[in-house]
């Protein structure tokens, strides 16, 4: 099975998303997390970085937590971005489901994250699914946002 978003769908996914949870969150400021967490919160969303080996500290103004169930019941989250391994993707998607659904919009699994069966399990839950790709590269794809070396990047003709 692949994944049906068409580069509109991604825009439309990342702009939607106003609270980001990053499972495999990191303050490291070498990991790949921070630079997207980074990226949206200077773009105004709030990111709730989760992290069971760093829970506790800070980032970006934000506790780290151990664990989803951790989050508030007053928050609402709209994408989970996942850093993890593939083989830890199904317990991530279970949980999330079991906690955000509805509201939740999105689970997005990073660049070689990939599990196809927990993907249907949270597309059947009427959430969108997005494999292998980051939404800080797609959205500066997309919108034409810098890229990290400080060009600007093309906007993609679809969103025109």
């Amino acid at each position: 099975m692949t994944d049906s978003v068409d580069d509109q769908d991604l825009i439309t996914i990342i702009d939607n998303a106003k609270t980001i949870a990053i499972v495999g969150a990191s303050n490291n400021p070498v990991k790949p997390s921070l630079f997207v967490a980074t990226y949206f919160a200077s773009r105004g969303k709030r990111i709730i970085p989760i992290n069971p080996a760093k829970a506790g500290q800070d980032l970006l103004g934000e506790t780290i937590l151990a664990d989803l169930s951790e989050i508030p019941d007053d928050v609402r989250v709209d994408m989970i971005d996942i850093f993890r391994r593939s083989e830890l993707v199904p317990d991530i998607v279970d949980q999330a489901i079991e906690l955000f659904v509805p509201g939740l919009q999105t689970i997005w699994m990073q660049y070689g994250v990939r599990h196809e069966e927990a993907a249907a399990k949270a597309r059947a839950a009427g959430v969108n699914v997005v494999q292998d790709k980051c939404p800080k590269v797609e959205h500066m794809r997309l919108s034409g946002a810098p890229n990290p070396f400080g060009l600007r990047g093309g906007v993609s003709s679809k969103l025109r």
